[in-house]
């Protein structure tokens, strides 16, 4: 895969329910100044975490590589933990990405049953990833090219009518520009502490990016491809997200938004644009099942890369004669559909806990991708390595990697103080602690090397 087909890949990923239905739940917590603030710090720590990740990268281009990075760096049993955190939250994921674009289907099918259309759903998923790494990154990128389309449409037609172009409105409104942003309570309508408990939920929305990390090992020449891709990403993540987030919070009242609809729907709603919400019915669809396509990609990769190195069994390791690993595929797609069973609960509180425990298993990975690039430029330096002989280095070394982690670190704190959200951490730090005891009891405090043998570093 080349350049292209990674910045798409990370788009689409990070593109999903995250932005077309979390962001509403933002909004409404934070307020709009809120949820602006806490999209620009969630796209600030993105590019704390991309620059570590471009190192890291660069220095480890395996398939499936953030436990590498932290098993070289930091230890053995934290890369183990990464590792399975990682795929556990993009397994869990999947279900959830099918159960929801099911969901939505019955719009136009109300007689179809929902399992039929997850069915649907993860064959074609499954297709698109099992034949091979080339049709999984050019499938991507026609997947996501019609999310960032959308997202371009809502900024340009949202923006044009916050300026008093409305040729599509039905009540010819008056420009509201940023009104919207001074409530009836303030700024920040629900304190400050609104936006924090919000900042998890962000991070969520954001998670995804990292996936050029874990398509490093399949990438057309990594010490090229990867740093352009890591700057575009970023640069359109700020763009789309904190765009489409202003126009959003500008467009309609924080008390009209929740996770009942998306915000998206209620904005060309108010726009008038004809037919809007079959529009973006098609278009959530299309975003969920993009955001299963690349996780259902990591998962596997994830998963083959555990057992590379011991940590998962051999039979995983097995590649079709196209590179694909077909039974690591096939386990992370049952992971998938197990987690259809919590459908049946599929309350707006239930979701937002879901959301949560993503959020955790991600920021998770995002706090071991920075802790990992501060140790191994250290180590790299002790050696004797020159970093200015390095293709490419993260600037500002160690501020970046230890700012990063902080940030990450304090959303965590952050949940516990929103009752919605404090299961995740419920459910996260017992797995995080539970992946580490049996790391302890099954290997003991093996070296670190003798794990990673086979990763060369340039």
């Amino acid at each position: 895969m080349g350049p292209r087909h990674l910045i798409m890949i990370a788009m689409g990923g990070v593109i999903g329910s995250g932005l077309f239905l979390s962001s509403g739940y933002t909004i409404a917590q934070a307020g709009p100044l809120g949820a602006v603030l806490a999209y620009l710090v969630g796209a600030f720590v993105v590019y704390l975490v991309m620059s570590c990740l471009g190192e890291l990268a660069i220095a480890y281009p395996v398939a499936g590589a953030f436990h590498i990075y932290a098993a070289r760096s930091i230890g053995p049993a934290t890369g183990f933990t990464t590792a399975w955190l990682y795929w556990l939250c993009w397994a869990v994921a999947l279900g959830s990405e099918f159960t929801a674009s099911g969901l939505l289907m019955q719009r136009w099918f109300p007689d179809v049953a929902v399992w039929v259309w997850c069915l649907v759903f993860a064959a074609l998923v499954f297709g698109l990833n099992a034949f091979s790494a080339r049709l999984f990154g050019e499938a991507e990128f026609w997947l996501s090219l019609v999310k960032v389309a959308t997202i371009i449409a809502l900024i340009i037609f949202g923006g044009a009518a916050l300026v008093g172009f409305q040729p599509l409105a039905t009540d010819g409104g008056t420009p509201q520009l940023l009104n919207n942003f001074v409530t009836s309570e303030g700024l920040f309508p629900q304190g400050f502490s609104g936006v924090l408990v919000t900042t998890l939920a962000v991070f969520y929305a954001f998670s995804g990016s990292e996936l050029i990390g874990v398509a490093a090992g399949e990438t057309k020449d990594p010490a090229r491809s990867i740093p352009k891709a890591l700057r575009a990403t970023v640069f359109r993540l700020l763009i789309f997200f904190v765009g489409a987030i202003t126009v959003i919070a500008a467009t309609v009242p924080y008390e009209n938004v929740g996770l009942d609809e998306s915000p998206f729907v209620t904005v060309f709603g108010s726009l008038g644009v004809p037919y809007a919400a079959d529009i973006m019915n098609f278009v959530i669809i299309t975003a969920l099942l993009s955001a299963g396509n690349s996780g259902l990609y990591s998962c596997a990769r994830m998963l083959f890369s555990l057992a590379d190195e011991g940590h998962a069994p051999k039979m995983f390791r097995k590649l079709t004669r196209r590179g694909v690993p077909l039974i690591a595929l096939s386990i992370s797609m049952l992971g998938g559909l197990a987690s259809l069973l919590s459908s049946v609960m599929a309350a707006e509180s239930v979701y937002l806990v879901l959301v949560s425990i993503a959020g955790f298993a991600v920021v998770g990975v995002w706090m071991s991708i920075s802790a990992s690039h501060f140790f191994h430029r250290r180590n790299f330096v002790r050696a004797g390595g020159d970093v200015a002989a390095l293709v490419y280095k993260s600037p500002l070394y160690p501020v970046v990697p230890i700012l990063a982690f902080t940030l990450c670190f304090i959303s965590v704190v952050g949940l516990a103080f929103d009752p919605n959200q404090v299961a995740a951490l419920y459910f996260g730090v017992p797995f995080v602690a539970a992946c580490y005891l049996f790391f302890y009891l099954r290997h003991g405090r093996r070296s670190a090397a003798s794990l990673n043998e086979s990763v060369t570093i340039r």
